[in-house]
């Protein structure tokens, strides 16, 4: 039994996690690069249809749930950054916890980034065929909607586009044709560009970022003299608990930051230019929302933006019809910059954890001519675009988040289990500062503590008088991290970026978890038939 612990929890050293090889990819990123790619996966789907619910159960003070989410964020970029400076390999969140915490955590960490890599892109599709259907039109209904949508509506009998598309469908053997044609389309596109080069695709990157960077500022300046400040008061109409409500919504709008990681191997100086990038992508992307959130709160009344698209919703109620039309092309140009970037991050997972002998060595091959990691690439193509044809939107978001929220986690985690690094700050090489939190996080505790049990026990009770279990736990939890953190001198940034994403982890829903779990044991099953047999851990 002591051998089976040992071998599902051996560990890469940090020293030769990339195992002194040169693996043929190109190095092409520069530190404007990645902050472009980071930006190009933050500012998407949650930009043009989270903001809008967030706004809508927060009020104004949504502005104070995008900071807590930036810091959040922040805490958990820095440790990110840590990992980038002494791994900098490809493999995101995977390679840092292989030598962090394990094989099998390494592992169950990569399956989880299919999540919100893979499966994550299907609901950018499908959000991406929305939008690019406003633009064009002409194509009938049941080549713009999907399947499960179209019969849903008919069982329901509800009328819209997905009954529509279910009544008018030919059918062949009985069957009704009805699949998301754009949205299988942009898939296929986005892979054959991802598949070609990196150079390619940084250079078509940097192009959608400035474009669409360019009309959110046109939002933002021409919303601005639309702006009745009157509107913002009250400026917390719900309560701190109306704004805490969003924070599921407000997380989806930062997802992507940390697919700057995987092109470790891509950067020309990974150790300087993968923390800088990160970094300065979520500073740039928290900003954006905090002026974007004020501009649409201050518009309309924060009642009337519960819609999927709250920044075309709003030029609607002004009647300023112009602006429409924008809205729906920026809104194509971010959903394909995220496409495009969580297209390059999933295979380069595959690629690292093949090459660690976890899945066999066709994930690791580098396409001669386009040194890309080119089987992996259509392997990541075919996940994204097969789903495409009978799955939807509610059902792919719901596992994204999840799986993302648990990466970070484990990375804050992960920093803290790595052996401190005592050694001088190399120039131009990035160092998470060392704040010792012994006394700090227990304080932190202690006080939180007080203010509920004597002044808003509604934080760990439901409204019918019932406990909430999921906070109860977050608590036990952070008392516990507050003893460790006490005895074993934790350092305070990632301590921080480990308790605020457990706490955002409480906003999930008990059918999250159940998915979550059986694809976590789905993995497992995967990983004992093949990885723990073929790693090269083993074999070595």
């Amino acid at each position: 039994m002591s051998s089976f612990l040992n071998n599902i929890t051996r560990k890469k050293s940090v020293l030769n996690v990339n195992d002194g090889e040169d693996h043929g990819l190109h190095r092409v990123l520069t530190v404007k690069d990645l902050t472009f790619f980071g930006i190009a996966a933050i500012i998407g789907g949650g930009t043009f249809s989270a903001i809008g619910n967030a706004c809508y159960s927060g009020g104004p003070a949504v502005i104070l749930l995008y900071v807590i989410c930036g810091i959040a964020c922040g805490f958990t970029a820095m440790c990110y950054a840590e990992f980038a400076a002494r791994v900098p390999v490809s493999g995101s969140a995977y390679s840092y916890a292989y030598v962090s915490f394990g094989e099998v955590f390494a592992w169950i960490i990569g399956w989880a980034l299919l999540m919100e890599y893979s499966i994550g892109n299907i609901y950018i599709a499908f959000s991406w065929s929305g939008y690019f259907t406003n633009l064009v039109t002409g194509i009938p209904e049941w080549l713009t909607t999907n399947y499960t949508a179209a019969h849903s509506a008919f069982l329901e009998n509800k009328s819209g586009e997905e009954l529509t598309a279910w009544l008018n469908a030919p059918e062949v053997g009985g069957l009704k044709i009805i699949f998301d044609l754009p949205a299988l389309v942009i898939n296929v596109v986005i892979t054959a560009l991802v598949f070609i080069g990196t150079k390619e695709s940084k250079n078509i990157s940097n192009f959608m970022v400035m474009l669409k960077l360019l009309i959110i500022v046109l939002i933002i300046i021409v919303g601005a003299f639309h702006v009745d400040i009157d509107n913002w008061t009250p400026f917390m109409p719900n309560s701190f608990g109306g704004v805490m409500a969003g924070a599921s919504a407000v997380f989806f709008a930062y997802i992507g930051f940390d697919a700057v990681s995987t092109l470790a191997e891509e950067s020309k100086n990974p150790q300087r230019d993968l923390p800088r990038g990160m970094i300065y992508s979520l500073v740039i992307c928290t900003v954006t929302y905090i002026i974007l959130a004020l501009v649409l709160t201050g518009m309309v009344s924060y009642k009337l933006l519960g819609v999927s698209d709250p920044l075309a919703e709003i030029f609607k109620l002004k009647e300023i019809k112009w602006m429409l039309f924008i809205v729906s092309i920026a809104a194509v140009i971010a959903m394909t910059s995220v496409l495009l970037v969580f297209q390059m991050g999933q295979p380069r997972i595959w690629m690292s954890m093949s090459r660690d002998g976890l899945l066999p060595k066709k994930f690791s091959e580098i396409h001669p001519k386009y040194k890309t990691p080119g089987f992996s690439t259509i392997v990541t193509g075919l996940v994204v675009g097969i789903p495409i044809l009978f799955t939807d939107e509610k059902f792919v978001l719901d596992f994204t988040s999840i799986g993302t929220l648990f990466a970070f986690v484990l990375v804050c985690g992960g920093v803290l289990i790595l052996p401190r690094d005592n050694s001088e700050r190399e120039k131009g090489k990035f160092k998470l500062p060392y704040i010792n939190a012994k006394f700090i996080v227990p304080l932190l505790s202690a006080i939180t503590l007080f203010f509920i049990f004597y002044y808003d026990i509604s934080m760990i009770k439901n409204e019918d008088g019932t406990w909430h279990y999921p906070m109860l736990l977050f608590y036990l939890f952070w008392v516990i991290i507050s003893v460790l953190t006490f005895i074993k001198n934790y350092s305070l940034i990632p301590v921080l970026g480990l308790i605020s994403c457990c706490y955002l982890l409480t906003g999930m829903g008990w059918t999250n978890w159940l998915l979550f779990f059986v694809w976590l044991i789905i993995g497992l099953v995967v990983y004992f038939l093949y990885g723990y047999k073929k790693s090269k851990l083993t074999l070595n």
